[in-house]
């Protein structure tokens, strides 16, 4: 069954990020990122397709922009960290 959920991220020049997976496999099968960094969160967008949902949290988890202490990647994986405690 697929379902999508939308994180409001913080800290980031994207204002947020939208997930599709499959509930029973967790396997991620689209993300998109509302505004940032066309061909970074592209980039990381396409990476994740196919990954288990706990297998790109584990990656992206603590990725930092700059001297920000946060990143669209790293909003990307405090997105999943909200679907695994659903």
């Amino acid at each position: 069954m697929k379902a999508t959920y939308k994180h409001i991220n913080t800290g980031t020049c994207s204002r947020s990020v939208t997930i599709t997976y499959d509930t029973d496999t967790h396997i991620i099968e689209h993300v998109e990122f509302e505004l940032g960094c066309s061909g970074n969160t592209q980039g990381v967008a396409k990476l994740c397709v196919g990954r288990k949902l706990e297998e790109v949290k584990d990656i992206l988890k603590g990725t930092l922009c700059g001297r920000r202490p946060t990143s669209c990647p790293d909003q990307l994986a405090q997105g999943i960290e909200d679907i695994l405690k659903m």
